[in-house]
């Protein structure tokens, strides 16, 4: 038995010394060898921006929009590499515009009394802003206005931005970033110019392949473009979304495509004086 017992003790010593020597240099060497192949896996990347952005994200759902903007407007400033980035802009472009087109107070807005004359593009005109938008944060259906309505009207300084490799639309307001829309198709020329600066030349509505106005019953469920002067190759038409699943106008041979949902959005928007510069 005590053979045995020298042979197990030797067995034990040997295989631990074994074992420490695999661990200290051939395990190293391993690692070594798959370091410089490029074969090793980094470690874990701590999302630290994960727990700001998802206070905001609580922020806009108890529909405390003012606070979720400036929360999200901190968080892009402190991480503009973060892992959320893009949801963070996508979230904060819904939060300005919730502000804007609603009767939620912010310092934007003022109030306007309707006076004897008064018509709905007379007032947008005079106050730099889109019939469109006085509709939509007054919630009115039609363009009738009644001396001594209280209007509140927004009126921003809104200039566009269309990224052609990031697909991207994307709107300042005074020059800081407001909202960004993603466009899913582009139908452009296959040499663009590197920069191209213009302006929106008219939103145009459709229904039933005809154009209508902003007076008609049928404007609120018509689809929308927007055309750009002098680039008619970048004209912005509606496709399909869950909201517009079956759209009746077919789209322009050129120009770049968004939901149906943000078009009717940005159309809202804009007028005929925001300058508009496309770059690559």
């Amino acid at each position: 038995m005590k053979w045995l017992f020298v042979l197990l003790l030797a067995l034990a010593i040997f295989g631990s010394a074994a074992w420490f020597g695999y661990n200290t240099f051939v395990k190293e060497e391993i690692e070594v060898k798959k370091e410089q192949r490029g074969e090793v896996t980094p470690p874990p990347v701590v999302d630290v921006s994960l727990p700001e952005f998802q206070a905001a994200v609580k922020l806009r759902e108890d529909g405390k929009l003012a606070e979720a903007r400036d929360a999200l407007m901190a968080l892009i400033q402190k991480y503009p590499a973060g892992k959320h980035l893009d949801e963070a802009r996508d979230l904060l472009g819904e939060v300005n515009v919730a502000i804007l087109l609603s009767r939620y107070p912010s310092p934007e807005k003022i109030e306007y009394i309707v006076k004897p004359g008064d018509v709905l593009a007379k007032i947008a005109r005079k106050l730099k802003t889109t019939p469109e938008m006085i509709m939509r944060v007054n919630n009115m259906s039609g363009t009738m206005l009644r001396i001594g309505d209280r209007l509140l009207i927004s009126h921003p300084d809104l200039a566009m931005v269309i990224q052609r490799k990031s697909n991207l639309i994307v709107l300042l307001n005074h020059g800081v970033f407001f909202q960004q829309y993603h466009i899913r198709e582009a139908k452009l020329p296959s040499k663009p110019p590197p920069k191209i600066t213009t302006k929106v030349a008219e939103t145009m509505a459709w229904k039933g392949g005809q154009r209508v106005g902003l007076g008609s019953k049928e404007y609120l469920a018509s689809t929308k473009w927007i055309r750009f002067a002098g680039a008619p190759a970048y004209t912005l038409y509606s496709m399909s979304d869950s909201t517009h699943p079956n759209l009746e106008q077919p789209p322009p041979p050129t120009g770049l495509g968004l939901a149906a949902t943000d078009l009717e959005e940005l159309s809202t928007l804009v007028n005929n004086r925001i300058p508009v510069t496309i770059v690559d």
